[in-house]
């Protein structure tokens, strides 16, 4: 008899997030030597998506919760959500734990991960927890700092405890295990550094040729939240105001319909707005000459965004809008495939737009493959999924 792991996913395909594509990958991989069951909530990332049907792996089991989905983002939507499909897991796993011997965990912070956690431990089943992002922190960022350091102050007993009860803690950035480590009083070794990753192959099989006669490309791609900064580079490239321009803004998002009603304000005939499947993202970010990562103020310093990882795959220079100290604007000097200037910075970014609109194609080619190779060797399925296994199998 098989030993049994469960996955617990907060997204699952058909959804087309960075996550839904890891939890696929890890239940694909371990499902050659184990029993495989996978729990998630019925699809509802990003907003506004059109799903597929889901599709059926014969070799585990999906189980699609009906916990309360919450894809706008409102914070005690996204509160409820959280505590809603921990619960629906925590009474899973409950009724089955029999033969459960690990769970891996990639789920909503923090009511989500303290039920699964929880339960885990009353049981004594081991679990592998997968953080994304820092909360509460990441969750305050946007709160006066009165506000700020009342939540942090209720919620990060419960982050401390979710963590210091986890058999393994898997962290995406080398900053956010070392302030997680620090914050929260747990020893370094409890934690493993693994990059998340995208399917690599469709950027492998899309290698962009040199195109002429076209206008000169700023792309955005990516979920249109708040936390994104997209109203950023609208507002920066219509100062920029560069002829034979376009800036093309690629997703769906809560904040999609302001930037689409800023755009129109400014009458700037040459912002263009799209809806892209998964499977068409290498292609459309091959259309780029330079991709934009801008960020909220803040948001860099507890987040490292998944799109990154698609960017640099994509060959292409990128200009980020993130704090110079944050694990973005280190991989990117690291790679050498762009520029930093500071977040929601309008000018900065607009005189940052200038110079990449001025420079020899030669030199962001250049840029664009330094960050390829980057992100082959460090941010790739096959860097980083065997890592995750590994993982998982060292708690059995």
């Amino acid at each position: 008899m098989k030993t049994k792991i469960l996955i617990i996913s907060a997204v699952f395909p058909p959804e087309p997030v960075v996550s839904a594509v890891l939890s696929k990958d890890i239940a694909d991989e371990l499902a050659k030597k184990y029993e495989v069951i996978v729990l998630c909530p019925r699809a509802s990332r990003p907003i506004g998506y059109k799903f597929s049907d889901d599709l059926q792996n014969p070799n585990y089991s999906v189980v699609k919760l009906n916990s309360y989905t919450c894809a706008p983002s409102n914070l005690l939507g996204r509160l409820r959500e959280s505590y809603s499909f921990g619960k629906f897991c925590s009474n899973y796993i409950l009724e089955n734990h029999t033969d459960i011997k690990c769970i891996y965990l990639n789920t909503w912070p923090l009511f989500a991960q303290f039920q699964v956690i929880h339960i885990s431990k009353k049981l004594n089943i081991k679990t592998v927890i997968h953080i994304q992002d820092i909360y509460p922190e990441s969750l305050t960022n946007k709160f006066p700092t009165i506000i700020r350091k009342s939540i942090i102050k209720l919620l990060l007993p419960l982050d401390k405890y979710i963590l210091r009860n986890s058999s393994k803690i898997i962290g995406i950035s080398p900053s956010m295990i070392n302030y997680l480590s620090e914050s929260r009083i747990i020893d370094r070794n409890k934690f493993e550094l693994i990059r998340n990753w995208q399917d690599d192959s469709v950027f492998i099989n899309n290698i962009p040729k040199i195109r002429k006669n076209k206008n000169f490309t700023f792309m955005f791609l990516g979920s249109i939240s708040p936390s994104a900064g997209v109203m950023t580079i609208i507002n920066s490239f219509n100062l920029a105001n560069l002829n034979n321009t376009k800036l093309v803004i690629a997703g769906n998002g809560s904040d999609k319909e302001n930037c689409i009603a800023q755009a129109h304000s400014l009458k700037n005939q040459n912002i263009e707005f799209c809806n892209v499947n998964q499977e068409d993202v290498s292609e459309l970010q091959s259309q780029a000459d330079v991709l934009l990562l801008p960020l909220k103020i803040g948001i860099s310093k507890t987040a490292t965004p998944s799109k990154l990882t698609a960017y640099l795959l994509s060959r292409k220079a990128i200009i980020a809008g993130v704090e110079s100290d944050s694990d973005v604007a280190n991989i990117i000097r690291n790679a050498a495939c762009g520029y930093i200037v500071e977040p929601e910075n309008i000018v900065s970014l607009s005189e940052m737009m200038k110079k990449a609109h001025s420079m020899d194609s030669t030199i962001l080619e250049s840029m664009g493959n330094a960050g390829y190779n980057y992100g082959i060797a460090h941010f790739s399925k096959k860097a980083n999924l065997q890592k995750v296994i590994s993982v998982i199998e060292s708690t059995l």
